[in-house]
């Protein structure tokens, strides 16, 4: 059995000594069994996470024609800012509008054989079946007044939210049919990342958590960002979670695009300084796991209760101490290791 351990040293070999039966090593005054151990040293076992993604709008939006006709106007061009609400173009409702007063002249002329049908029905003068009909022009009138107006209304285009036109799609003169694409829209306002992270990982992340993102267009510091939600499923072929990162409001203004390349370096499950030995160092017997430390040159074997093993080290949560000392089986250090 290789003897491993740590107290002020950690033993990681113990050459040939020898064990009685008691699993102690024998005890010997003529000479030090060589061994080689390694330091104490508090170490970071912090578990490094990497990632990389681009840069998102949180919002982009295709804007759609609604009708068909012909642009007459275009207000806007690509890299301008807009308010929700703003308009953008227009198309030529002319044939519409025009026939938007041919249903008005109906309508007047609806309301005008409705108005004495009701007062003559009030008096029980005319029959019930002429006034539901003289009511029902007024009304199918009214509803084919309403259909022309929101059609005409399709004729302007609005944006639909506080955005930047990325692109337009139109000319003045131009024919487009409904549900053409006339111009793109993208949020400036809220862009993020999202991340494929590890099922191991995504534990160690929770919305809210601020993050340092690093977009290699703009080298001289990093975007604080913050965890913004975490997609509740893992995508079936790679095993990775979504989790959506935004950058600060402010970060188009300071030269972050979509497109651009973002990196995320952090460490997750944070164990900045915890006590560490080198995991080879450590034996395990019925389920206990132990070491032999060093102290005034002799060993003691002390049971342990390990923490996570990250590389070659092992977090020690209980059961040593720095600066301990114990009797034990006199050995000479042949060797440092760590």
């Amino acid at each position: 059995m290789a003897l491993c351990g740590f107290a002020l040293i950690v033993l990681t070999g113990c050459g040939n000594a020898a064990l009685d039966e008691a699993g102690a090593p024998e005890r010997a005054e003529t000479f030090r069994h060589p061994a080689a151990a390694a330091e104490i040293t508090r170490r970071d076992l912090s578990r490094q996470f990497s990632a990389s993604a681009q840069v998102e709008a949180y919002a982009r939006s295709r804007l759609a024609a609604r009708t068909s006709g012909t642009v007459a106007e275009v207000l806007v061009e690509a890299g301008d800012a807009v308010e929700a609400g703003a308009l953008l173009a227009r198309l030529d409702m002319r044939e519409q509008r025009a026939e938007l007063a041919r249903i008005e002249a109906r309508r007047a002329q609806a309301q005008s054989n409705y108005q004495p049908s009701a007062t003559l029905h009030e008096r029980g003068l005319l029959a019930a079946e002429a006034y539901e009909r003289a009511r029902a022009d007024r009304d199918v009138v009214a509803r084919e007044a309403d259909l022309w107006r929101t059609r005409i209304a399709f004729g302007e285009i609005t944006a639909p939210m506080d955005a930047m036109v990325t692109a337009r799609h139109i000319e003045v003169g131009e024919g487009v049919q409904a549900l053409d694409g006339l111009f793109d829209l993208t949020r400036t306002d809220l862009l993020v990342v999202r991340l494929g992270v590890s099922e191991l990982d995504v534990a160690f992340l929770e919305p809210g958590q601020e993050i340092p993102v690093h977009l290699d267009a703009l080298p001289a510091e990093p975007l604080p960002a913050t965890v913004r939600r975490i997609f509740p499923l893992a995508d079936p072929s790679s095993r990775l979670v979504t989790v959506e990162l935004a950058l600060p409001e402010d970060s188009w203004a300071r030269g972050a695009r979509p497109g651009f390349l973002a990196r995320v370096r952090l460490a997750i499950d944070p164990r900045p300084a915890v006590l560490a030995a080198p995991a080879a160092g450590i034996a395990e017997e019925d389920g206990a796991a132990f070491v032999y430390v060093i102290a005034d040159g002799r060993l003691e074997r002390r049971v342990i209760e390990r923490g996570v093993t990250r590389g070659d080290w092992t977090e020690i949560v209980s059961g040593l101490e720095e600066g301990e000392v114990a009797d034990g089986q006199a050995v000479r250090i042949v060797g440092w290791r760590g």
